[in-house]
């Protein structure tokens, strides 16, 4: 098994999309190596999609990716895909991280929601992590990636440019909640380059 940057002091990676983010999530993914802190990911899709997505992500990515199950842990080299119709979060206990998916509430018009993981990993991990929310429409993710910000995590937001839908990277830059804005074609790239700056800082 490969080590993955065992000096760092990023935890997970958190990734929020919607309209477009598909092929978004997907051209970032499969430029990462598989030695990264475990990535969980909310886009919106219905039931069932989700898994089928999971499952093609899986085939063309280096990480393991599959559709989150309640309990399930987090480890390097994971990707859990936050399942349709469910609410995921990240939580800690005595053995680490873990994922929790149920049903609920929509939150911020969605379910899974956004905000919902984002506020869940701000709430988790503080500092230890990195947000990243990509082209979609309305402002779902927004005020949970100002949560993870306020924490002191690294957080990046896709550019107007290449979004197809420059609605949430929006809002949640108007709110402050961005440290960095990029092109979809350079994100993998700054959250790498971020991943080594916290390794040389640790």
């Amino acid at each position: 098994m490969k080590t993955f940057f065992s000096k760092n002091h990023i935890q997970i990676i958190a990734m929020g999309a919607s309209t477009g983010g598909t092929e978004a999530l997907l051209s970032i993914l499969e430029k990462l190596p598989a030695n990264l802190p475990p990535i969980v990911i909310t886009q919106h899709m219905p039931p069932v999609f989700t898994q089928m997505y999971a499952e093609r992500l899986d085939k063309l990515c280096k990480m393991e990716v599959r559709e989150g199950k309640d309990q399930d842990r987090l480890y390097p080299g994971l990707c859990l895909i936050a399942p349709g119709g469910l609410q995921m979060k990240v939580v800690r206990d005595v053995q680490g991280l873990k994922v929790e998916c149920k049903e609920g509430e929509k939150v911020s018009g969605h379910c899974p929601s956004i905000d919902y993981l984002f506020t869940s990993v701000a709430e988790s991990c503080g500092h230890n992590a990195i947000g990243i929310i990509l082209t979609g429409m309305g402002k779902d993710g927004a005020n949970g990636l100002l949560a993870m910000h306020e924490k002191g995590a690294f957080t990046l937001g896709q550019d107007q440019k290449s979004s197809i839908v420059y609605g949430m990277p929006m809002e949640a830059y108007k709110l402050g909640a961005v440290d960095k804005q990029g092109n979809l074609n350079e994100i993998a790239s700054l959250l790498i380059n971020a991943m080594k700056e916290g390794a040389a800082e640790s």
